[in-house]
């Protein structure tokens, strides 16, 4: 449990700072306020899928030890880690490219989509980790009661 504990404080730490690097990168480059660019999602995206999804995990295997399936539990965590770090990356890549007033490439787009792949591809294995956890505690529930 505490290897999700720290993940999410990664994530806090990065989400924050990723919001501090857009407003002072857009700001140093006289970026016009309220233009978009994907520089400004990467703090959402972060705190949202990566810190407060670790924090909802950490509640969830506290309640289910979704950690019972170690390789499930580990599947997800190397899947969705690897999509959320290549998204962020690529939404900060190409919204700096914007705030500097340079032209993306279709790289950066299919690298982005991979890691959106990557990211869907965790969430499943994660379900899969969830329903057998619940199923095991409805299970071992059943069991109390008919004692």
């Amino acid at each position: 449990m505490i290897s999700l504990v720290r993940t999410a404080l990664i994530y806090m730490i990065v989400g924050v700072g990723s919001g501090l690097f857009y407003r002072e990168f857009t700001k140093l480059n006289d970026f016009a306020e309220g233009e978009a660019t994907q520089l400004g999602l990467v703090h959402t995206h972060l705190l949202t899928l990566g810190f407060l999804m670790f924090l909802i995990v950490l509640v969830l295997e506290k309640t289910f030890t979704l950690s019972q399936s170690p390789k499930l539990f580990t599947a997800f965590q190397w899947l969705y880690n690897a999509g959320l770090v290549l998204t962020a990356g690529m939404l900060t890549w190409h919204g700096s490219l914007t705030v500097l007033g340079e032209q993306s490439n279709s790289m950066i787009a299919g690298l982005a989509g991979l890691g959106h792949m990557l990211l869907t591809a965790g969430m499943i294995v994660f379900f899969v980790a969830l329903m057998k956890a619940v199923r095991v505690a409805q299970n071992e529930r059943a069991a109390e009661l008919q004692r």
